[in-house]
């Protein structure tokens, strides 16, 4: 009896956005404590060159020789520029470092969350929040964090620097800056609202985006181009409108610095003007003093700009966040889960009730039936049924609200996904055909498999035609979701696809509704030759592809109606009889 190895499903704890993004700084954290020195022995060459200005000064009005100072001025700003540069691109190279790791993480996030979760979120939003909030975080890491701690050093050394200067004008200064400067604190909540409003327009432009390109042929055949641009336009000038807010409230983030170093400079002109003329304030202190009064305009700039960067990236990681919450499956290797029973599996549904969610109706209703081993069985009913749901259970995509389904007897619930999921061979309704080339297709649930395997399988679902008709055989490209094949080719493909995996138990959902009548005959032999060493289920619409089925389950709202061979079925079943019927084949 197999015993659950790990947890149905993993919710990640929510942390606080702050504990969050330092999560992510964590492991660069002595390459950002490097950066961060480079810039404040940038900075500090910089605090030094109004000092060695106010030496050139007083030099010049002693009639001093200005060619040493002069030098160190030279050393001081070529210095300055050279390792902020160093330091600038230390941190850069880390914020890209940054984002590639949260890019991973949230894309491994994703595709290991649990259908159910996916189903109800927006595959364009997702995909913005890979992109977009990420390249956020990014801009966090190079302009926020350490260039916030840089500049609130280089803020410290000039304040210190202006006061061994003068003290008096510091005090002046410091007044004007720090009431314009409040104002600041008042719009960085805006900023934040205004940027997660602005990143779900994104999000919400590219869910449209990406809809209409998964279903481009449709939109040109029902000629809906137009209403598709329009709508499409609209949700574009949304994200534009809540850009253009999130630029505004940034942009009157910036005005305090420039305009409290500007208004500090007029009123530290007056006042120092005042001092020299009386005497108490040299010409060479007063240029000094003005020339770290600018200085502070950077440093200053930059603090703005790191807290700016602190509230929109604290936003993205919301965002990111809220993909964490989602319950994902734990992490599984199909390819590399051991199975050391080769023979057909046995499936049974027992009383099993579901529904998508809470307070949607049941899908299954008290379903109950039995798969046996080493046959065909095949399930058939009106639409909305529950015949695919069967399938999405069997694969645990979805777990029952009642009842148990078993697999060899034991509640799939307890069995690792890895090892489920490594049974079973699945070709779903819409036969999804990846970009990329023949054999990435036919490899793709059986990376391993050889050239051999993959002829053998190419013979097995009649693509030999195909493959002869490719210019580079397997390695053709087939195109954008298969756009290249026929619907015929892309369902043999994608059964091929599932033979290769030597599963147990095969499941097809519609395999053969674009075939026609001789390849459907070809593959019903396929399927027959392959129940004598897996258990086959499949789902059909036409009756004629399951007429030699061992077993046929007859489904309505989500119950067995009926069940039996064909001919058993046509004489005991009123619903299979209609069927039948309807597709001309009772006498």
């Amino acid at each position: 009896m197999r015993t659950p190895q790990q947890p149905d499903f993993l919710v990640i704890r929510d942390a606080a956005p702050w504990q969050t993004l330092l999560s992510h700084l964590r492991p660069h954290t002595w390459v950002l404590l490097g950066g961060a020195a480079l810039g404040v022995v940038g900075s500090a060459a910089a605090l030094a060159q109004p000092l060695v200005a106010k030496a050139v000064i007083d030099a010049l009005g002693q009639r001093q020789s200005l060619v040493q100072p002069l030098l160190v001025l030279t050393i001081l700003v070529v210095t300055s520029a050279g390792i902020s540069a160093a330091g600038r691109y230390v941190l850069e190279r880390t914020a890209e470092k940054v984002m590639l790791a949260t890019r991973v993480q949230l894309i491994s996030r994703i595709l290991r969350l649990r259908v159910g979760a996916l189903d109800r979120l927006k595959p364009g939003d997702l995909l913005s929040r890979v992109t977009s909030d990420t390249t956020l975080l990014r801009n966090v890491c190079a302009h926020g964090l350490v260039g916030g701690a840089n500049a609130i050093f280089a803020l410290i050394g000039a304040i210190v620097l202006m006061a061994v200067l003068d003290a008096t004008l510091l005090g002046v200064t410091l007044l004007v800056i720090g009431t314009i400067g409040s104002a600041v604190a008042l719009v960085m909540s805006c900023i934040s609202s205004a940027t997660e409003r602005s990143q779900a327009a994104v999000g919400e432009m590219s869910s449209v985006l990406e809809r209409v390109l998964g279903a481009f042929r449709t939109v040109k055949a029902s000629g809906a181009e137009q209403r598709e641009i329009a709508e499409i336009t609209r949700l574009a000038r949304n994200a534009y409108r809540n850009g253009v807010n999130v630029a505004r409230w940034t942009s009157l983030a910036g005005i305090p610095a420039g305009l409290a170093v500007q208004l500090s400079f007029l009123v530290v002109l007056g006042i120092g003007g005042a001092r020299v003329a009386t005497g108490t304030l040299s010409v060479s202190a007063l240029i000094a003093f003005l020339l770290y009064l600018f200085y502070l305009i950077d440093p200053i700039g930059a603090l703005i700009e790191a807290v700016t960067q602190l509230h929109i990236g604290l936003a993205a990681v919301r965002r990111m966040q809220e993909v964490n919450k989602l319950p994902r499956e734990p992490h599984t290797n199909c390819h590399a889960a051991a199975r050391t029973a080769q023979a057909p599996a046995s499936v049974a549904f027992n009383d099993v009730c579901f529904r998508y969610h809470g307070n949607a109706p049941l899908v299954h209703q008290h379903l109950t039936f039995t798969a046996p081993p080493g046959e065909i069985t095949a399930i058939v009913g009106p639409s909305g049924a529950g015949k695919t749901t069967v399938f999405a259970l069997l694969e645990r995509f979805y777990d029952p609200e009642r009842g148990t389904i078993t697999v060899d007897g034991h509640d799939i619930g307890h069995w690792p996904l890895a090892e489920l999921r490594s049974t079973i061979g699945y070709v779903e309704q819409d036969t999804p055909i990846l970009a990329g080339t023949l054999r990435d297709n036919l490899r793709y649930a059986a990376p391993h498999a050889t050239d051999d395997e993959l002829r053998a399988a190419v013979t097995r679902t009649q693509l030999t035609e195909l493959l002869d008709r490719l210019p580079d055989g397997l390695d053709s490209i087939v195109g954008h979701r298969g756009s290249t094949l026929s619907g015929g080719e892309r369902q043999r493909i994608a059964i091929a696809r599932a033979l290769l995996r030597s599963p147990r138990l095969l499941l097809l959902d519609e395999a053969t509704s674009q075939l026609d009548a001789m390849n459907e005959a070809a593959l019903r032999q396929v399927i027959t030759d392959l129940a004598r060493t897996t258990t086959v289920i499949v789902i059909a619409h036409r009756l004629s592809t399951v007429t030699s089925a061992q077993q046929i389950v007859v489904m309505a709202s989500g119950q067995q109606r009926a069940n039996g061979t064909h001919a058993e079925l046509v004489t005991s079943s009123d619903l299979y009889r209609n069927l039948a019927t309807t597709q001309l084949l009772t006498k």
